[in-house]
């Protein structure tokens, strides 16, 4: 018997590719150049309008760079797409904790690379990858989508969208936020860690030079990041709890000037807002598998860090170099590329380089933010000590550059 079906019912459009990526972010973009860069077809699936990806407004957000996410950023075609006057150097940092004299520096006779790395906005990252991505002919970009369920077969996986379609591929990719619906789809939990603070965001012009120099300054009343951009303009970063954070950004922009001056102890001189303002709940993430049959984890859907070491997206493009590594060895074995055992392969090799700086990261916070007496000694006298040890100094500056990877 042949079940017809309803004239008003239409068949679901179904795309096919090699791997279907989920998240049209820089992380799911620059994966997908770089898996087309070895032959693949790619079907990104972006929830987004388009607009929204090609042309992103400012958030308020500035990358920084080491040196080993440029040189994947150049294979991938991405950095050439960036204006050279929206790449800023950092030649300097500064780490400093309450009112103590002694602070901890690190500067370019600390690195073996010139600058300590490259400060970049998130919006021009996000610009040159959609670019990059939508002139290359192996890659599908599906807007205005969502996954509705994901079923896993042997031969592949079959990802249903909504409001319709769907993709049929070998291989799923979750890139869609450390908040993932699609981790959730396929069953991986992950441990959330919410640090209670908000982070606000802009930028500002002062009367002081910056010296390309940027600041981590953790005080009582919150920690205050400087990160210096071209001419005399840094971007402002202020963690608070979330109350003060909605007054810091509702407040007047004259008030709200005066406030970040004061802030720092005036030592810019006079501030002036030159960006709107944002701001973003400082919540980690991290989950308890990056892999499963037919499906991978890379960017913060694999690893979400805390912004205080700065390294959130160089561990994203880290974790797609990584998953990129293991399939070309599988496809040169002829081996499947979404059998879980080439997945756990990206797996265990992303959770080497991931956890350490994760569990690094998270403890650097505790300390850094606790008022209590015995901490604030601990890291007044920390600093002064490691600021007299050119190799660990130079051995944290290499970590944080990333030369060699």
């Amino acid at each position: 018997m042949v079940e017809h079906m309803p004239k008003d019912v239409l068949p679901i459009e179904v795309t096919t590719a090699d791997a279907v990526i989920i998240g049209a972010g820089p992380a799911g973009l620059c994966c997908a150049l770089k898996l087309a860069e070895q032959g693949y077809r790619i079907c990104v699936v972006e929830r987004q309008a388009e607009r929204s990806i090609a042309e992103p407004e400012f958030d308020g957000r500035e990358i920084a760079l080491t040196h080993r996410s440029v040189q994947t950023l150049q294979r991938i075609g991405v950095w050439a797409r960036i204006a050279a006057e929206e790449i800023s150097p950092l030649e300097n940092a500064l780490v400093m904790t309450g009112r103590s004299p002694h602070r901890l520096h690190f500067d370019r006779q600390n690195a073996a690379s010139g600058a300590l790395g490259f400060l970049v906005p998130n919006q021009s990252i996000r610009r040159a990858a959609h670019q990059q991505a939508a002139a290359n002919p192996r890659i599908q970009l599906m807007y205005e989508r969502q996954v509705a369920d994901v079923l896993t077969t042997p031969p592949g996986v079959n990802v249903r969208l909504s409001p319709h379609g769907a993709v049929q591929a070998r291989l799923l990719i979750a890139a869609d936020s450390r908040f993932s619906d699609t981790r959730r789809a396929v069953g991986i939990a992950a441990d959330m860690l919410d640090f209670g603070k908000t982070m606000l965001v802009c930028r500002m012009r002062h009367a002081v030079a910056h010296e390309q120099t940027a600041w981590e300054w953790f005080q009582e009343r919150g920690t205050l990041a400087l990160l210096p951009l071209n001419d005399r303009t840094s971007s402002v970063v202020i963690t608070v709890p979330a109350a003060e954070a909605r007054r810091l950004m509702e407040i007047a922009p004259q008030e709200f000037e005066r406030d970040v001056e004061a802030r720092f102890d005036r030592r810019l001189g006079a501030m002036q807002l030159c960006s709107s303002r944002h701001s973003y709940p400082l919540v980690a993430a991290y989950a308890r598998r990056f892999a499963t049959e037919r499906c991978a984890l890379i960017g913060d859907a694999a690893v979400g860090m805390h912004p205080v070491t700065a390294h959130g997206f160089n561990l994203g493009l880290q974790s797609l170099e990584r998953l990129a590594a293991e399939i070309g060895r599988a496809a040169a074995a002829g081996l499947d590329i979404g059998s879980l055992s080439v997945l756990r392969r990206y797996e265990a090799a992303h959770h080497r380089g991931a956890r350490p700086l994760y569990l690094a990261t998270n403890a650097v916070v505790r300390l850094y933010t606790d008022s209590r007496p015995l901490h604030t000694l601990v890291r007044t006298v920390g600093l002064r000590l490691a600021d007299r040890l050119p190799p660990f100094k130079r051995a944290i500056v290499a970590s944080l550059t990333d030369v060699a990877g």
